[in-house]
């Protein structure tokens, strides 16, 4: 009679299972688990395996000890309220960050909302960390860069509230880590990085001239002009669109209407009328005597005047640009110097209030903060979350939050040395640090330019500034390899 086959049906089936194979499903389970750990362990990645663990409970923390959404007056009703109703907004804001609001309306849900956006926070840490590890960083380096972005209390803070900020943010370093994935982008990718960055200009306005210094990177780098075309083209076509929906509304091709003011603010600190000589129209415009302590506070100040004129105060938003303008020509170093010196508290060694009411965002406040009664209020409670109340801190996990501490010189100081290291790389023989470093300054200076410097307004350019720095060192190392 012939022998089965050991291989057959009556082979290792009906055999006695060997001392080192016992246990099949559960050694399979094993696998399931140590495999991955093991690659984690020797692609260098365990190290920022603890660093986005650890990030990852500092916003549970957040979650757990605040009752509901940070909600401020008036920016966060004005944003809930458009996701609503989805027109634009006639004066502050576009509606990019409404439209991310819309998405979740059916859930009517601000702690979602927040939720979402802690992801997106520790989402820039992983797109951070994954550029450079592209570039060939080692994992300890590369988990080092977005640790500013991951645990400085004034991120976290930004991330749970109702606010454009980290949207901004998140979208800003995807693009560049779109367009910087490889020496050359691909058409496809340009494409990407344009929509990203004009999504990120209409959830705040500030970050749209990034569409145009991207382009001009990839002319610089002769990237070739299908792929300038096609950042171009995905950039300033959703921008375009959403100015002609604008102007459906509002009745003028733009994003917002609140520029010339906030330009003009900005004059108040140093225009002279006697060097300007406006027009008799502008002349209502002039410095009137009212002097308050930064020059964002002259947008609503009411003895400002720009508040004594006839009407709404945006509604003379082209009169306060013309104005602005004529004064920045007519006293550009004066001009010059307000924005060098109010630029300048963003590096301070202890934050400075910047206008005194401010309060710099480097702890987690343990209390309650109620809101303010107003029909808005009322009615957005209504339309997209009936649970909108003031914030409340909540025990035992407040005391964690109240003990939570972020050095002093890891906010301001340390910037400041991110941006000086990006700038030398920057302006190196390879300059790969070029975009990234370029963008950061940019993110710090404008909303300076055009307003007044604000702690929550210099935070963008911090996750590019510590991407510039991480690559300008590891290129100044000569540490670099070829990615592609």
């Amino acid at each position: 009679m012939p022998v089965r086959d050991a291989t057959g049906p009556a082979g290792p089936a009906a055999a006695p299972a060997a001392p080192g194979r016992a246990g099949g499903p559960i050694r399979r389970a094993a696998h399931l688990i140590i495999g991955p750990a093991r690659r984690v362990r020797d692609g260098g990645h365990l190290t920022f395996l603890v660093v986005i663990t650890l990030a990852a409970g500092v916003r549970a923390l957040v979650m757990l000890g605040y009752d509901t959404a940070q909600l401020y007056w008036y920016d966060s009703f004005t944003y809930l309220d458009t996701a609503v109703h989805l027109q634009p907004s006639g004066a502050l804001h576009p509606a990019g960050y409404p439209f991310f609001l819309r998405m979740l309306l059916p859930f009517h849900s601000v702690r979602l909302v927040a939720a979402v956006q802690h992801l997106m926070g520790l989402g820039m840490g992983v797109l951070i960390y994954a550029l450079l590890r592209r570039r060939g960083l080692p994992g300890w380096a590369a988990a080092l860069a977005p640790l500013p972005v991951l645990f400085d209390p004034a991120f976290v803070r930004l991330e749970h509230a109702v606010l454009a900020d980290t949207q901004t943010m998140f979208l800003v370093v995807a693009a560049l880590v779109v367009l910087l994935w490889r020496p050359v982008p691909t058409v496809p990718a340009a494409a990407a990085a344009g929509l990203l960055v004009a999504l990120a200009g209409l959830s705040r306005t500030v970050a749209v001239p990034l569409v145009g210094l991207f382009a001009l990177y990839l002319l610089v780098r002769r990237a070739g002009a299908r792929r300038v075309a096609a950042l171009a083209v995905a950039g300033v076509l959703p921008l375009a669109g959403y100015a002609a929906w604008y102007q459906a509304h509002h009745g003028r091709f733009a994003l917002s209407g609140s520029d010339g003011v906030a330009l003009w603010a900005r004059t108040m600190t140093f225009a002279d009328c006697s060097v300007i000589r406006p027009p008799a129209a502008e002349a209502a415009l002039c410095p009137n005597g009212t002097v308050v302590d930064a020059a964002s506070e002259y947008v609503w100040a009411p003895g400002a005047a720009l508040n004594r004129l006839p009407g709404d105060r945006f509604s003379h938003n082209d009169l306060a640009r013309s104005f602005a303008l004529r004064a920045i020509a007519a006293q550009p170093l004066d001009y010059l110097a307000d924005v060098a010196r109010d630029t300048s508290l963003a590096f301070a060694w202890t934050p400075v209030r910047h206008p005194l009411r401010v309060v710099p965002t480097l702890t987690f406040p343990v209390g309650s903060w109620p809101l303010p009664g107003h029909a808005l209020i009322g009615k957005v409670r209504q339309e997209y979350d009936g649970t909108i109340r003031g914030m409340s801190s909540v025990q035992p996990y407040a005391r964690a939050l109240g003990a939570y501490t972020y050095p002093e010189v890891l906010h301001g100081p340390l910037f400041g040395v991110l941006l000086l290291i990006g700038g030398i790389g920057a302006a190196g023989r390879r300059r790969a640090a070029a975009l990234p470093w370029m963008t950061a300054a940019f993110l710090l200076v404008a909303p300076v330019a055009a307003l007044d410097f604000d702690h929550r307004y210099m935070l963008p350019a911090v996750p590019v500034a510590c991407l510039a720095a991480a690559i300008a060192l590891h290129d100044l190392a000569g540490r670099r390899r070829k990615y592609r």
